[in-house]
């Protein structure tokens, strides 16, 4: 008998140690009970919750080669933590005539193992729910006392390790703050970020400074005290590091730069032929794209979709330009429609479906008829009956 191992683990505190323990104790099991291990598959920092996971998707795939009999697992919350995935892809394994053992929690072949199986997978369902939950509750209390959360830390901060809170940090926070001054006097953000650079300072992720590092640090509120976390917002929540005044003219001079540099919002250009063109040559969807000329003007085109994902190596049909091919059509589409064979056509349909409708009105009357007087019939059978006096039954002594 043949097996795969499949491990998993879904966060940074477990890491290859949580591997290594699995994949040994499914080993150990497999030479144990005279099985053969022939590979092995590894999510590392998946969740169970989802069966978006790459080695899972793909040990799936595998086991309708017929290359290996069994799968092994540590334990069934490392497959699956939600019964819907458990039940659909434990049914996909054992139609290709694959079974799902669980090294660490012995389940019988019997109906009771049914049961214990479902009990199993269901509280791995519950403790990832209920875990979720925790988290959530643990963030939000931290939010309520503007405590870190997690994520990088901008540049010009640090994080207490005893209290969690946000506190300034004495030698990036002076960065920061000429970072602002700098820009709001006018000083262009490449300069400011060449200059940076000369004197060996660096990004919080330890990248040189560029033109766009500084984006979100002209947009980040923490740095005028606001503690933001999902909807919970905390004006003074934690210590500022540049004045609202200077916040302000910063906001001010990026929004007018980015109004004066920035490229015109992409206009709301509606493709008349889409999913009704085909390419020529190769029969492909044709779809809309743009392009702009040296001069500045915008022109729009189909193109064939194997040659805008491709290239030219697997179809060489040029881009047609939008408005006269769609001129063409609606052109063409107007005067077939409005051909007198067509309105001929359609004119003899119209009067066929009146004759049918004239032939089949007399009929219908009939039965409306016919259906009134039975329903009126049986209402004075009803109204009758109960005003008959009822036949008492005689007692006979």
């Amino acid at each position: 008998m043949t097996a795969v191992i499949y491990a998993r683990y879904s966060s940074d505190s477990q890491r290859e140690a949580s591997i290594e323990g699995q994949l040994r104790d499914c080993k150990d099991y497999a030479e144990k009970n005279g099985i053969t291990v022939v590979g092995t598959y590894i999510d590392r920092a998946y969740s169970a919750k989802t069966d978006d996971r790459p080695d899972f998707q793909r040990m799936i795939k595998d086991s309708g080669k017929k290359i290996f009999d069994v799968v092994l697992v540590w334990k069934l919350d490392r497959f699956a933590r939600n019964r819907f995935d458990a039940v659909n892809y434990k049914y996909q394994l054992e139609k290709n005539g694959v079974h799902l053992v669980s090294v660490m929690e012995p389940i019988s072949q019997g109906p009771e193992g049914i049961m214990v199986e479902s009990m199993l997978i269901g509280m791995a369902e519950y403790y990832s729910a209920e875990l979720a939950l925790k988290v959530a509750r643990g963030e939000r209390e931290n939010a309520l006392q503007c405590k870190y959360n997690g994520g990088v830390v901008p540049l010009g901060f640090t994080i207490g390790k005893e209290d969690r809170l946000y506190h300034i940090d004495p030698e990036t926070a002076p960065i920061v703050q000429e970072i602002f001054t700098r820009y709001a006097d006018g000083e262009p953000a490449e300069k400011i970020a060449a200059s940076l650079n000369e004197r060996g300072l660096r990004t919080r992720t330890g990248k040189p400074f560029v033109k766009n590092s500084f984006f979100q640090i002209f947009r980040n509120r923490r740095y005028i005290g606001e503690y933001r976390y999902k909807d919970i917002v905390t004006p003074g929540g934690i210590p500022a590091i540049v004045d609202q005044d200077l916040f302000d003219r910063v906001q001010q001079r990026f929004e007018q730069n980015r109004i004066a540099h920035g490229r015109p919002a992409k206009e709301d250009v509606s493709y008349l032929l889409t999913t009704k063109l085909f390419c020529g040559k190769c029969g492909t969807l044709m779809g809309g794209e743009s392009g702009t000329s040296h001069m500045g003007n915008t022109y729009y085109y189909y193109k064939c979709g194997n040659a805008k994902r491709h290239g030219k190596a697997h179809c060489d049909l040029k881009a047609i330009r939008k408005e006269p091919l769609e001129r063409f059509v609606v052109d063409t589409a107007i005067k077939v429609i409005f051909s007198d064979e067509i309105i001929e056509r359609l004119i003899d349909l119209v009067m066929e479906a009146q004759q049918q409708e004239n032939t089949r009105l007399p009929v219908l009357k009939e039965q409306l008829r016919d259906t009134e007087k039975r329903l009126m019939t049986g209402s004075y059978s009803i109204s009758t009956s109960r005003m008959m006096p009822r036949r008492l039954p005689v007692k006979r002594f």
